[in-house]
This record gives structure tokens, C-alpha cells and sequence, in this order.
């Protein structure tokens, strides 16, 4: 009875979400592509079969940063099922984009089907596949009673709930908990996550870690990125993933800082420095450009440069997919999402590019690899953004604790890596059964 009303509101919601797409594709052409699948219609795509000694697994990753550690389970699943074929979903237009780059000959990619009854039934009719994969915390409540009752298994991978998700999850229980219970096994990242998502009823079969410590850099952008900055005259401070909201308290403090010719209240001397701005989504690079411009500052934007960065007093990194080149241009970063209650951005990809990271007191959908970085030295917690920078230019007026930093962070990153390895064995056990 719940679960049919809730299906009744997502049929509801139908035109609402075509209406949404549209809009969201103005801005960023993906979500034109393929509307259809959301609905669960594949008439341009062949129906994939698995060969006898094949299993067509399925993974969900949702958006960009999914579906980056969704590559490296899926390098560990290629290695260790022989024959696998992959069939990728997302919901945003940059994991969408993102995962092509994943693909094989007879892999398929389409978007996640909308949670109604009749879209994952034609979703799961057309694809059949052998067993699902969600990645971190994508749970549907229609999706997961299909799958049980046609006896596919699903599992939750890379899985964390935050406290905040948690609560929201207890107030919806009669929905939630259910969708829980009726996963095949959940593996987590940490402890924490582990009793969180026991308490909604979810199968926690083991702790595995978190597959965004597996994701080597990319390493041709890395070595540009400090290749470029050793042609740089002044260090660089990066602020990374940056949210809607935080570049105004950002360029507020640098034109305070360019007003009274100082970098701090205490009449610290000028440090000349290079600022480079990396927002978290892409349809809000120009209004990010914007921002910079209207607060007095000039930009170069990525996007234009050829041979390297141009002089400006801002960059602006308007470019998908480079953040390695960002990590490696970059002599400190502060964390984007840190800054305002959004729970912060993923830490771990600066560590694995050896570069120290300020971070605001908003990290909660990152605990584990926030508490990991400060307790190692590879991060530094402020109380906001005043503090951020002014804490990243004491740093680099530091040379001895910046390079300590450095090698904290990479240490970190190494000490971590293996949980993609173990769920893809994890994985394997749990298919085997299946096809004996």
C-alpha cells in the first residue's frame, strides 16, 4: 500500500522531471540526450544477451564523482569475471559523460530508469541483467523491490549514509526500510556507515574502505600541471569544487586583502600568490567568471589557454575531467563544499596528487576521509573562509610544513587503496553460486 502511493507520486512527477530536463539542458546539452530511457524505452538499443560463460553486470553511478570510483571497481570486476559485460546507468550528464570512457565492445550505457513501476520493469525486461550494483548511496524503492522479486541480486557498494541521511531515511522509514532490507548484501566504507545502515535493516556483509583511494591520478595531467607551475613566478592556491555561494565569501576576502595591500588583519606582508577557481558544476563557470569580474578582479579562463596559463589575477578551471591538472598546478587547495553546510567534496583526489588541503568545518559527507587527512597532516580544519586562506598562506610561508604536508598526503592516499579489489572478490563469491 506505501510503496503504491509512492509509485502513484512518481508517475506524478513525470511531466515535472521531463519539464526539469529540458531546463537543465539549456545549460548542459546531456540531458537532451536519450530522455526516453529515463522511461524506460530502448527502441534505438539492441537487447544485450549474455553468452553462456558471460554475466552482464550492472552499475549505477549516478553522477561524476560515482562514477570516477565506479571505474576502478569496474577495472577489478573486468579482471576477475572473465567475459563480463558491463551496462552503465547514471542520472547526471556529466557521469553520463564520464562514463563512456569506461566502455567495451558489447557494453551498453543508458540513464537510470525513473522510479515508477512500469520504467524499471521495462528497464529490467529489455537488459536482464544478472546482478546490480549501486554505488555509495543510490537506494529507489521500486528498483529494489523489481530486482527482489525476479530474484536479481542488488547490492550497495562504496556504501555511506551520513548522519543527516540517516535521520532523513528514520523520518520516511515506512518507505526506507523496507528498500534496506531487501538489498542482497550492502559492503561499506567505514564503521560508521556500517551501523548507520544497519539500523535501517541493510544486509552489511563486510567494511571495505572507499574505492576513491584506488583512483590513481591521471598522470600525463598531473605532470603538466607541475610542469606549469614550475614556470610560475608565485605559488598557487586552488580552491577546489567550489559551491554556489562560497566564491562570494572567496573573492570577498581577496578584494579586502587588495584594498588595504595586506593579507591579513595583523598587517602580515603581501605575499604575492596566484588564485585559481575550480567550480564543482559546470553550468556555473560563467556565472563564476561573472563573480570574479564584478568583484574587481581580471580572469583567464582554462578553456583559452594553449601552451599554459595566462596572466590574470584569478584563473578560472572551466574544464570537465582535469581536476589532476589542477591538483598538480596547485601548491595548497582549499576544499569546496566545506565552506557552507554542503558537507564538503571528495578530499582524496588531492591527496593522491600530494596536495594539501584547508577544509571548513561542513564535511560530513566525507567523515572518514577528512578525519584520515587532518589526523595524518595532509589537511587542516578552519572555522571558515577567513580562516581557509589565511591558514593556505601560512602554509606556503612555510616551506618545511608545506613539503611535510606533501608527503602526508601521499602517504595517506597509499595507506588506503584496496577497497575496490576487495568488493570485486566480494562480488565474485556472491555470483558464483549463481552459475554453478
Amino acid at each position: 500500500m506505501i510503496r503504491g502511493l509512492y509509485s502513484l507520486l512518481m508517475w506524478l512527477l513525470q511531466p515535472g522531471l521531463r519539464h526539469k530536463l529540458k531546463r537543465r539542458a539549456r545549460l548542459e546539452p546531456g540531458y537532451a540526450q536519450a530522455i526516453e530511457e529515463r522511461f524506460g524505452y530502448y527502441s534505438a538499443l539492441a537487447t544485450p544477451r549474455a553468452g553462456p560463460s558471460q554475466h552482464l553486470i550492472w552499475v549505477h553511478a549516478v553522477s561524476l564523482g560515482e562514477t570516477r570510483a565506479a571505474a576502478v571497481l569496474i577495472a577489478q570486476l573486468r579482471q576477475q569475471i572473465p567475459g563480463m559485460r558491463l551496462l552503465l546507468t547514471h542520472g547526471t550528464a556529466t557521469g553520463r559523460a564520464q562514463g563512456k570512457s569506461l566502455l567495451q565492445s558489447g557494453d551498453q550505457q543508458v540513464w537510470q530508469p525513473w522510479d515508477t513501476p512500469g520504467a524499471v520493469q521495462r528497464f529490467l525486461d529489455h537488459f536482464r541483467p544478472n546482478l546490480g550494483l549501486l554505488m555509495e548511496t543510490e537506494i529507489w524503492p521500486n528498483l529494489v523491490a523489481l530486482c527482489k522479486a525476479r530474484q536479481i541480486p542488488l547490492c550497495l557498494v562504496n556504501a555511506r549514509l551520513s548522519e543527516k541521511s540517516l535521520r532523513d531515511a528514520q523520518r520516511l522509514a515506512w518507505l526506507a526500510r523496507p528498500s534496506y532490507r531487501a538489498l542482497t548484501a550492502v559492503w561499506s566504507q567505514t564503521d560508521v556507515d556500517a551501523a548507520r545502515l544497519r539500523t535501517l535493516g541493510a544486509p552489511v556483509r563486510a567494511v571495505m574502505g572507499n574505492f576513491k583511494f584506488d583512483a590513481a591520478p591521471d598522470a600525463s595531467q598531473l605532470a603538466l600541471g607541475q610542469v606549469w607551475r614550475r614556470q610560475l613566478p608565485h605559488p598557487v592556491v586552488l580552491f577546489a569544487s567550489s559551491r554556489e555561494g562560497e566564491e562570494h565569501l572567496f573573492l570577498a576576502k581577496l578584494r579586502q586583502w587588495k584594498s588595504q595591500g595586506s593579507h591579513s588583519a595583523s598587517e602580515m606582508p603581501v605575499m604575492p600568490v596566484q588564485w585559481l577557481i575550480v567550480p564543482r558544476h559546470p553550468q556555473r563557470f560563467d556565472e563564476v567568471a561573472q563573480l570574479c569580474a564584478q568583484a574587481g578582479f581580471s580572469v583567464s579562463r582554462r578553456s583559452t589557454w594553449t601552451d599554459g596559463p595566462r596572466a590574470a589575477e584569478v584563473w578560472l578551471g572551466d574544464s570537465l575531467g582535469e581536476m589532476a591538472l589542477y591538483f598538480g598546478l596547485a601548491d595548497v587547495a582549499l576544499l569546496g563544499g566545506s565552506f557552507a553546510p554542503l558537507g564538503g567534496q571528495n578530499l582524496i583526489e588531492a591527496a593522491a596528487c600530494a596536495c594539501p588541503v584547508v577544509m571548513g568545518p561542513h564535511t560530513f559527507n566525507f567523515v572518514q576521509a577528512a578525519d584520515l587527512a587532518e589526523q595524518s597532516g595532509a589537511a587542516f580544519v578552519v572555522q571558515d573562509m577567513s580562516q581557509g586562506l589565511e591558514r593556505a598562506l601560512l602554509l606556503l610561508g612555510d616551506p618545511a610544513a608545506l613539503e611535510q604536508a606533501r608527503c602526508a598526503a601521499g602517504q595517506l592516499a597509499n595507506a588506503q587503496r584496496g577497497a575496490a579489489q576487495r568488493t570485486a572478490a566480494a562480488v565474485c563469491a556472491l555470483l558464483d553460486p549463481l552459475f554453478r
